[in-house]
Formats: C-alpha cells, structure tokens, sequence
C-alpha cells in the first residue's frame, strides 16, 4: 500500500477525493522545550554566519547555545527528533553516547554545566542573575572587558603618564566635540585612564558608517574591544571624560608660571630685513619659527653674521614663554605643521657656498599664533594648514 505524506492527502483532498487526514503525532512537553532551544541555535547560526562556540570571552547566550548543541549532538533521539528542522546541517556530527537519556536538556541543566546560578523561568530570555538581550546588545556596543594578559608592557605607560600630568608636561582637557581618536591617545573614562593601544581596518557598521574595533587598555589592567563610536559616545556622555594630551601636544607654557614650574625656553616669531627678492616682496609674512633656551632678545644678536638668520638684522615679532617641555621636540613640531610653507631659497654662506634655511616660513603671523594656542590646548591634532588660504583649518 502506497503512504501518502501530508502534502499529498491536501493534494488530493483538493482534487475532490475523500481522504482521512493524517494527524501529526503530539509532541511532548519536552520534545517541544528542545525543538524550541534548537531554533534558538539555528538563529544564532543565521545571525552570525556560524556555529556558537565556548570560551570565556563569548557571550553567556553563546556558551549556553554550544553547551546545548553539544549535548543535542550527543544524543541518537534528539537528532532523531531535529532531523526535519535541521536546514543548517548542524546534526552532522558523529554521535558519542556518553549521556543518558534519561538526562535533561533544560537551561538550568546546561547552565549548571556552564558553573552559572541561575533559576529558569519560561525560558532563555527568563534567567536570573543573566542580563537580558536586550542589555547584552548595549554592552557589546560598548565591548567586553577582559584581563589585559600583556599588560606587563602598559603598566609603566600608565605610571608614567600620572608623574607627567604631576609635572605638567602633559594637560588633562575635555573631550572636544569633533571626537578624534587616534592610536595611543589616551583619556580618562569613568575615573580610569584608558590608552588606545590599537585601530583596526575600516568596515561599516550598521548605519552605514565606517567604523573601527579598537583595542584600548585600561589602568586597572583590564582591556575593552570596543567600537570606536561607542567610546566617543561614552567620553561625551561622561562629565568626568577628558583627554591626557600628548607630551609634545600638550606642554605648558601659560602666561604665568605655576608654583613648580622650570622654564626651559622660548618660542620666537621674527622677521627679517634681508635684501633677497622673494622676501622684500613678501616680508609681512615670511616668518622665522624657533624654539631657544635663551631670552629671545638675545638669541637675535648677531643675526648679521648668523646663516639662520639669513645674514640680515631680524625684527622679534612674538614670543611665547615655555615650561616643562623639550624644546627641541616643540620646535620640530611647529615646523611640521608649517613644512607645506617653509620657503625654499638659497644664499650663499660666508664661503660662498649655497645654504638652504629650515626655519623660514611663508606663513601670516596670526595663523603661527593659532597654531601656538591650538598646541596648548591639545586640538592641533584635528586641524591642518592649508597652504591656499594661509590659515589653519579642521582635519
């Protein structure tokens, strides 16, 4: 006798043939509970493109659901049972029948495997002393803190960056709305000093920006995975979040010294008289940019007999008292940011050979005086000079 399937009794139930339909076979509460968990897995598996996994750094949901697979795997009646359901091939693993089957498959069962308290309710989406979804979701946003195994490297950065705040070399400020954040920048979040130790390649996230997973080390020797939005959302949200600038982002040199202060030079702006073509024609803005440990005055004595100076009588047009900072390392700064203008001449030295100056530039005096304040407060780091307008502008 032939055996009809279900979808041939509707067949010929439509053709106008009495036929006597079929009922399928109740299931019990149980095969109910893991047909349910089993579709919970084959979400999971259409959500991320695999099979959940175990380790300490995944999600309690995920362990639970490789737990759960495992176990299903492992027994001959549960695969039995899941064979229609299984569209994703995850059944098609050698069986080991090593539990009984009398054993059963509850959360609270596979919980307790996992070491997790817990009391179930009505289900996954019910356990106690788990965070629901809901709020799994927002603290993978914000990534997963786990014990930094290498932060035998950091710990001396960290120490470090705490006697240079105390010495002033580097600046505590807040953390300004256009939201930079670049590879070994470092803040303060949540009381903690966190130090972005790496940035990974470009993706777009789900809005359809482009995103980046950093790699940022905290103080009390944890470590987050989180996404870069994700940490500017949270140092602008935080009234406590700031910015540790860069000892050569960051130095301090206000117009009064504080209580402790070493003076260790200064920057000086000056002009110069010199008789060559392209500097009479332009001398209200062609600028010599340095950094001296002498008085300013001073260092321009002599600027007749000085190739520095171009072999010209120079005109001090700014300076700017610096404290607590390498000199050398601000002056190499300052002439990076203005190396599109820096003026490209030759004059013959004393021996009549050809000298090429490093320190002149075609840059307006106002614009070099920006760039000094945005260099003290930290945000030089977001912001270029446009060789075109002659001013400073956001990066």
């Amino acid at each position: 006798m032939v055996e009809f399937t279900e979808e041939d009794d509707a067949l010929i139930a439509e053709l106008g043939i009495e036929v006597q339909i079929k009922k399928k076979p109740a299931l019990t509460a149980k095969e109910e509970r893991i047909i349910a968990g089993f579709e919970e897995i084959q979400k999971f598996v259409d959500d991320h493109n695999r099979e959940p996994c175990f380790g300490e750094n995944k999600d309690i949901f995920e362990r639970l659901y490789a737990t759960r697979l495992e176990q299903i795997r492992q027994q001959p009646e549960c695969v039995e049972l899941l064979e229609s359901h299984d569209y994703q091939d995850l059944l098609n693993e050698t069986l080991i029948s090593t539990i009984s089957n009398e054993e059963d498959l509850g959360d609270e069962a596979l919980l307790d495997k996992l070491g997790i308290d817990s009391t179930i309710d009505s289900g996954i989406t019910k356990l106690r002393h788990v965070k629901p979804r809901a709020e799994m979701q927002s603290a993978k946003a914000i990534g997963q803190r786990v014990p930094c195994n290498d932060f035998y490297i950091f710990k001396p950065l960290f120490e470090k960056v705490l006697d240079d705040i105390k010495n002033g070399l580097r600046k505590v400020v807040p953390f300004s709305k256009d939201g930079s954040i670049e590879k070994e920048n470092l803040f303060i979040l949540g009381g903690q000093k966190a130090y972005v130790a790496d940035i990974g390649d470009p993706f777009f996230g789900t809005d359809g920006r482009t995103e980046y997973r950093l790699r940022i080390i905290f103080d009390n020797g944890v470590e987050s995975n989180q996404l870069m939005r994700s940490l500017q959302k949270r140092l602008w949200e935080d009234e406590t979040g700031r910015r540790i600038t860069d000892i050569s982002m960051g130095p301090l040199f206000d117009d009064r010294p504080q209580e402790g202060d070493v003076t260790s030079g200064v920057i000086y702006v000056c002009r110069s008289h010199s008789g060559h073509p392209l500097i009479k024609e332009n001398r209200g803005n062609i600028h010599k940019i340095g950094v001296t440990g002498k008085d300013a005055e001073q260092r321009l004595s002599g600027a007749e007999a000085d190739p520095t100076f171009l072999f010209a009588k120079a005109d001090l047009v700014a300076s700017f008292e610096v404290f607590n900072i390498e000199r050398t390392k601000l002056e190499t700064l300052l002439h990076r940011i203005f190396a599109s203008a820096r003026l490209e001449i030759e004059i013959p030295d004393r021996f009549g050979k050809p000298y090429r100056p490093q320190e002149w530039f075609c840059v307006p005096l106002d614009t070099i005086c920006d760039a000094i304040e945005k260099i003290k407060d930290g945000s030089i780091v977001n912001h270029q000079f446009n060789l075109k307008t002659g001013f400073l502008e956001k990066s």
